[in-house]
């Protein structure tokens, strides 16, 4: 039996490397089994799990309170009714009133000249508003003598009040002072320096206190004679917008201002003339 020779310090150096995996072993040696060392096994970093990109959330739509909503109403009983449309103010009448000033006379020349009975400066210029024959509300324009401003002015608010319509309403010189233009026209007017026709006296327009409201529905009537011509559907004095009536709106309003109607004369009637004087 042979007897295995202690290893000197060269032997225990290799077996020292052979044991740490330094030298491989030796023919017919087995592989020595490596010693685990804390010191000697890196652990890997930790990898970060990316972060996950943020959606906004969005915000949440409002909600109505049930708590505030309108109850619906019982069974069988009627649903509530609209609200009613709200109604434009009805128009209200108008009315200014200016002395003569150039401009206004010369626009005045046809129907003012001297020698007239007024002058100029006792003459008023009035605008009044009035219904239209479609309902309308205008703004009509006289002539008056200074002293019949406030009757003229009272008796064109009861019959805006009254909805009596008036077709026209222009100074007289629109139509170069030509009286039978004008009533043919349909045409309201006041003043107007002229005779009464088929005389030499001065008529009552001379003075501005006579006013011709709408000439065709209320035409001049004398025998078979219908003045303007347009008028003679109305010389019977049909009921119809415009026509005047013994103890209507306008005669009633004319009546408390004193002023008379020239379809109450003996003999020929002029339905559309009204007078302080009554003439």
């Amino acid at each position: 039996m042979r007897t295995r020779r202690p290893a000197g310090p060269a032997g225990a150096l290799a077996g020292a490397l052979l044991l740490a995996g330094c030298v491989a072993p030796g023919p017919g040696e087995p592989a020595p089994t490596p010693r685990s060392s804390a010191a000697s096994t890196v652990a890997p970093a930790p990898t970060r799990a990316p972060s996950p990109t943020q959606t906004p959330t969005p915000a949440p739509s409002p909600t109505a309170d049930p708590a505030l909503a309108p109850a619906p109403p019982p069974d069988g009983a009627p649903a509530p009714a609209p609200a009613e449309p709200v109604q434009p103010p009805e128009p209200a009448f108008a009315a200014t009133s200016a002395p003569i000033g150039p401009e206004l006379a010369a626009r005045m020349a046809p129907s003012w000249r001297a020698g007239c009975p007024v002058p100029l400066e006792e003459l008023r210029y009035l605008t009044l508003t009035h219904r239209g024959f479609g309902g309308e509300v205008v703004t009509g324009e006289l002539v008056v003598h200074a002293d019949a401003v406030e009757a003229v002015t009272g008796v064109f608010r009861a019959l805006f009040e009254a909805g009596y319509p008036i077709r026209s309403m222009r100074l007289v010189d629109d139509f170069d002072a030509d009286d039978d233009a004008s009533m043919a026209a349909d045409n309201t007017s006041a003043f107007n320096c002229r005779a009464v026709a088929g005389t030499s006296s001065w008529s009552e327009h001379a003075y501005g206190r006579a006013i011709d409201l709408n000439p065709v529905e209320n035409p001049y009537v004398s025998g078979a004679g219908v003045f303007p011509p347009a008028g003679a559907p109305f010389a019977d004095r049909p009921q119809a917008p415009g026509v005047v009536h013994p103890g209507d709106a306008v005669v009633r309003a004319f009546a408390a201002a004193g002023w008379g109607w020239g379809g109450t004369w003996r003999g020929a009637k002029d339905y559309q003339h009204f007078s302080a004087t009554g003439r």
